[in-house]
């Protein structure tokens, strides 16, 4: 598995999730449950993932859709 993005941010990693499903590319959102943990204050980013095979392709996807900030 290739992490591709980390933020607190529901929209955005829901759109970018979506993205990657239009494309045929199985993303994954890790962390969701760690609202429950921290008391629902943001401290700890979701982690969106994608099989390590697709990980390059999923980046060009995403950039293709302006996202610059993703991880190596």
């Amino acid at each position: 598995m290739h992490v591709l993005v980390r933020s607190n941010d529901p929209v955005r990693l829901s759109f970018l999730q979506s993205l990657l499903r239009d494309a045929g590319i199985d993303a994954f959102l890790l962390d969701t449950q760690m609202s429950a943990v921290e008391g629902n204050i943001g401290a700890f980013p979701r982690r969106l993932e994608v099989d390590a095979d697709d990980a390059s392709r999923a980046r060009r996807v995403l950039r293709d859709f302006g996202e610059a900030d993703l991880e190596a």
